[in-house]
């Protein structure tokens, strides 16, 4: 008699992805271990590095000025795998700590978190994993680097938790931001001086006002999600803040150039800037979601225009 067929393996369930389109929410179909891969993957923004380049700028900023020049290659493969993971491990946590307010937001409803993707433990996870990755990293640097990563650590996981209590969560950001700066000193100096410090601070205060920017798309499903934010805070006058905050990151940035004595390049790196900031504050003039998140956007180039400046200038002088 002929073997009996075997039969046929039961059909794969299929996996669903809520999927935001200028039509509106949908579900779609999707394998589901490619859908669980991708969905972890966006929960660290893999997909939108613009976090990872706008912590990435100032790290290298503060690298280059450091070792007075290009830095040891492998100090600077520590720090950039390092900003990777630290800030995947920040969009983690902050979709985690955001997860009551997400559903309500217009961009961000359609987060793995906040539509159900991944659930609030594998999310917790994630997270350890990425920092404990992190660490294993800083702990090639040295104890005072290691101090400064601890601080850096509590500061990223407070931001997104600020949002609820203060009207300023994007100053404990752009903190956040800058501590990969006196980590770069510690790590190749040993020490924090006066550029260390002007540098910190330059970096705080334009995170601040891109930050803002950021917060100005989401305003006013924020206002109605109880929220807070300095976009809320300044209203009608958030430009003039955005404004003001980065001429002062620009005068900073200024003073950090004239402690460090780089040359012209630098200046001209700086005026690349400021017109950048300015274009910034044009584009965002009507305060529509497109034109601020754009505006948000634009300052990836500034970091880069601030960093092509230094660099330069410490090839000029060799």
């Amino acid at each position: 008699m002929p073997a009996a067929k075997k039969p046929a393996p039961p059909p794969a369930r299929p996996h669903y992805r809520l999927v935001e389109t200028k039509a509106g929410r949908r579900l779609v179909a999707t394998d589901e271990r490619k859908s669980r891969l991708g969905a972890y993957a966006r929960l660290m923004r893999l997909d939108r590095p613009i976090g990872i380049l706008l912590l990435l700028w100032p790290t290298l900023w503060a690298l280059w000025l450091a070792a007075d020049g290009l830095p040891p290659l492998r100090t600077l493969a520590i720090f950039v795998a390092g900003v990777v993971l630290t800030r995947s491990a920040g969009c983690v946590i902050n979709d985690y700590a955001d997860r009551w307010l997400d559903p309500n937001v217009e961009r961000t409803r359609a987060r793995p978190l906040a539509s159900g993707e991944v659930d609030s433990t594998d999310a917790l996870i994630l997270f350890a994993v990425l920092m404990l990755c992190a660490l294993g990293l800083v702990l090639l640097t040295n104890a005072l680097t290691v101090y400064l990563a601890l601080g850096a650590a509590v500061l990223a996981i407070s931001y997104p938790y600020m949002k609820r209590h203060v009207w300023y969560p994007q100053v404990v950001l752009g903190a956040a931001f800058s501590m990969s700066i006196p980590m770069a000193y510690t790590a190749i100096r040993g020490e924090i001086d006066a550029v260390t410090v002007l540098l910190f601070c330059a970096n705080l205060l334009w995170t601040t006002a891109y930050d803002t920017l950021y917060a100005m798309v989401d305003r006013d499903d924020d206002i109605k999600a109880g929220a807070r934010s300095t976009a809320i805070l300044l209203g009608d006058l958030d430009l003039i803040g955005v404004g003001i905050l980065n001429a002062s990151a620009l005068l900073t940035l200024w003073l950090v150039g004239h402690r460090a004595e780089l040359q012209w390049p630098f200046l001209a790196g700086l005026g690349m800037a400021a017109l950048l900031m300015a274009w910034q504050l044009w584009h965002a003039r009507d305060r529509e979601r497109d034109e601020c998140f754009s505006a948000f956007l634009n300052n990836n180039w500034v970091g880069m225009a601030v960093f092509v400046g230094i660099a330069a200038s410490y090839q000029l002088a060799q």
